[in-house]
């Protein structure tokens, strides 16, 4: 079972019981289980010092995702391994243990369902204030725009790099976007 705690430092509405929900169905469509994730929900001040301090943008961002372990473009290691397959859980599994080799018996455990240690994935910290602009801006629900940003940041604790992967998390976030419960996520504020 995946354990998912939410922390909301804002005044904004969330479904603190939802989103941990949310968050735990990506990790199963993922085929984890056993693993630790936070989520927090933060001001637009955090956010910008978070991002100055660990990707030098002095800018409010949406997302961020911490990771407990950094690897190296695990997408194109279980490629290249599979010849081009898509990436099953666990090949990732699999990667994990190549590139962190400390988390790799306990990723192997949690894939496979076995109990153990908790495979402690890291932290997804979203500024709340952003999210809400956002889906304005783009006319779309609020709660969906913070689904996204949930399921974009679990993914990327996971290994995915949209930056690097030629569309390969994009379209596993889309599959898994229709997959998950998001209404009812944030209270919208009035307009």
């Amino acid at each position: 079972m995946n354990v998912v705690e939410v922390f909301n430092s804002t005044r904004t509405a969330i479904d603190e019981e939802l989103v941990a929900r949310l968050v735990g169905r990506v990790l199963d469509e993922e085929g984890v289980d056993g693993a630790e994730v936070s989520v927090a929900f933060v001001g637009e001040t955090r956010i910008r010092a978070l991002n100055r301090e660990h990707r030098g943008r002095d800018e409010v961002t949406d997302v961020l995702s911490f990771p407990l372990e950094e690897w190296e473009s695990p997408d194109e290691t279980v490629d290249a391994t599979l010849d081009g397959a898509a990436p099953t859980a666990e090949a990732r599994a699999a990667v994990v243990g190549s590139l962190a080799p400390d988390l790799g018996a306990v990723a192997e455990a949690a894939v496979a369902g076995e109990s153990g240690p908790p495979l402690l994935l890291g932290d997804v910290v979203i500024c709340a204030r952003q999210a809400l602009r956002q889906a304005r801006a783009d006319d779309l629900p609020p709660s969906l725009e913070v689904a996204v940003l949930l399921t974009h940041g679990t993914l990327h604790l996971l290994g995915y790099d949209h930056e690097t992967d030629a569309g390969q998390m994009a379209l596993r976030q889309a599959e898994v976007l229709e997959l998950v419960d998001w209404e009812g996520l944030v209270e919208a504020p009035p307009r």
